[in-house]
């Protein structure tokens, strides 16, 4: 089956290295892009169960289902065998019974925590790094099946792209065909309009391994002999539609032309089509001729940027030892930081987590350099600055979270 990879690398060093390469090792990221984005199935065998150790384990799931307090927002269950209700692992409140969340799953029910990079910094940093190669948003969703063939879904498709990761156990999968080619988000998966087709692909993922399943492609998944754990990580990606929608929004400001009413009479079809025909044909070109591709391209990009909201862990203690800093300190940016530098006149505007940050124009180099350099000791900043202007600065970006202490 020419689109299972097997690879022999050993477990990526940490979430400070994680990214698309990660993930689709030996499968380089331009030959994924190339042949298998939105295109077609990706499985790849490592056969190092702990590769994907360092983002989560069945610890982690235990600490966040008996200690923070869940509610049936953050946990649900469900059984391909039958309709299940939160009444049965929730309280009158709100709150999951985590002694009754354990119990169903040892009888067969899989359970979801969605959106756990919410609560888990080191999700939240993979969907960052992902975030920061893709230009669009991720998120995750954790499934975790007890053995002995469970299922939690039937046969469906996602309307979003997603990637596998198989943290422990294992899952056998079943590949059928694709009823919507790339479907948009409202165009979810209807099971009483589709007609199943044959299986198309066969796969177990074990510990270590993933797959990657564009949107639209059925799929289902059952337990094997062993408990399994994995993440899917989400791809909300930003498409066309997207883009072209912002655009004539944007061109229909610039344009009163573009605001105008409907003809009359449109409920009896009394007005002239011809006439609307060419109203309309003109309306979009004009919209192409109102509103640049480069424009609507970086406005696109400007709000994943303003979205990205601070997951600054560990920022108090940060914080706490600002007095501590020498010229010898060492300091890095945060790992996996989408941010945008602009400079206008005599100020330099930096973008990050929602806010703009305003520094003088002559710390450019300095700034680029902070940012651009993994780790390196204060004293190293470019000679623009003098000794106190570089602690000073770095001090800034350190308060803004934008750098760390290391």
């Amino acid at each position: 089956m020419d689109d299972v990879r097997v690879s022999e690398s050993g477990r990526f060093s940490g979430l400070d290295t994680f990214g698309l390469a990660t993930l689709t090792d030996p499968i380089t990221p331009e030959t994924f892009l190339k042949e298998y984005f939105e295109q077609k199935v990706l499985v790849v065998n490592r056969n190092q169960p702990d590769y994907f150790a360092n983002l989560l384990s069945f610890e982690d799931i235990d600490w966040v289902l008996t200690t923070l307090h869940l509610t049936t927002n953050d946990i649900s269950m469900t059984d391909a065998r039958r309709k299940m209700s939160a009444d049965e692992y929730a309280f009158e409140s709100g709150l999951v019974d985590a002694a009754k969340v354990s119990a169903l799953f040892a009888d067969g029910a899989t359970i979801i925590m969605p959106h756990l990079h919410m609560r888990l910094p080191k999700l939240s940093d993979a969907c960052r790094a992902m975030e920061r190669e893709f230009g669009y948003r991720f998120q995750t969703n954790i499934y975790l099946t007890p053995p002995g063939e469970a299922q939690g879904f039937h046969p469906h498709y996602d309307n979003h792209d997603v990637f596998v990761l198989q943290v422990s156990g294992s899952k056998s999968w079943k590949i059928y065909d694709t009823p919507v080619e790339l479907p948009h988000r409202g165009q979810g998966f209807n099971p009483e309009a589709y007609k199943l087709g044959p299986v198309s692909q066969e796969f177990v993922l074990k510990a270590g391994d993933l797959t990657y399943i564009p949107r639209g492609v059925v799929h289902d998944a059952v337990s094997t002999d062993e408990a399994s754990l994995h993440i899917t990580l989400g791809v909300l990606s930003k498409t066309w539609t997207d883009l072209l929608v912002e655009a004539v929004t944007l061109a229909s400001m610039r344009d009163p032309a573009l605001r105008r009413s409907l003809p009359y009479g449109l409920l009896q079809g009394a007005y002239d089509r011809p006439a609307a025909r060419e109203t309309y044909k003109a309306l979009l070109a004009r919209c192409a001729d109102l509103v640049d591709a480069d424009e609507m391209m970086e406005q696109m990009a400007d709000d994943i940027v303003s979205t990205r909201h601070g997951l600054l862990w560990g920022q108090l203690s940060q914080v706490a030892r600002l007095g501590e800093l020498s010229l010898d300190s060492t300091v890095g940016p945060r790992p996996n930081l989408i941010c945008r530098t602009v400079e206008k006149g005599d100020f330099l505007f930096l973008e990050a987590y929602g806010q703009v940050v305003e520094f003088p124009a002559h710390v450019r180099a300095a700034v680029d350099y902070a940012l651009n350099h993994s780790r390196f000791a204060v004293r190293d900043l470019p000679d623009d600055l003098d000794d106190d202007g570089k602690l000073v600065l770095v001090r800034r970006l350190i308060r803004e979270g934008l750098l760390r202490s290391l």
